[in-house]
């Protein structure tokens, strides 16, 4: 039989025009300790275990728009932030220097941008 190698996914990363700009934010917002940092890459891994988070520097970064229109940067990936209290998440988000989102899908999810652009959503489990 053939059996295919052991997989791990280890962490997410999002490109930046600086990755440790970007990274100081997720810290911020999470509050996950730094794991890893070079020049252009940072890694922060959540304190309880699993995939971390990690930024690139990207020096030909397009900062996405959401939501695109034609022609428009497409976001190409977003986090979905699972919380206990949406508005004081929101209060956070904002204070470690996140934007709402001008566009909002639904009353129980609060869409927002971080500092690079990429889209995020705050959501509590009803």
């Amino acid at each position: 039989m053939n059996h295919p190698p052991r997989l791990t996914l280890s962490t997410v990363c999002l490109d930046a025009p600086d990755a440790h700009e970007l990274a100081a934010f997720y810290q911020r917002l999470l509050g996950w300790p730094v794991e890893r940092q070079e020049r252009d890459w940072v890694k922060l891994t959540p304190p309880e275990g699993g995939p971390g988070l990690s930024f690139q520097t990207e020096t030909s970064y397009v900062r996405p728009v959401w939501p695109a229109g034609p022609g428009d940067q497409q976001m190409m990936i977003h986090l979905e932030i699972e919380v206990d209290d949406l508005d004081r998440a929101a209060a956070h988000a904002v204070a470690a220097g996140a934007t709402p989102a001008q566009h909002q899908t639904q009353d129980d999810v609060r869409v927002y941008l971080d500092p690079a652009g990429h889209p995020f959503c705050l959501w509590v489990r009803t």
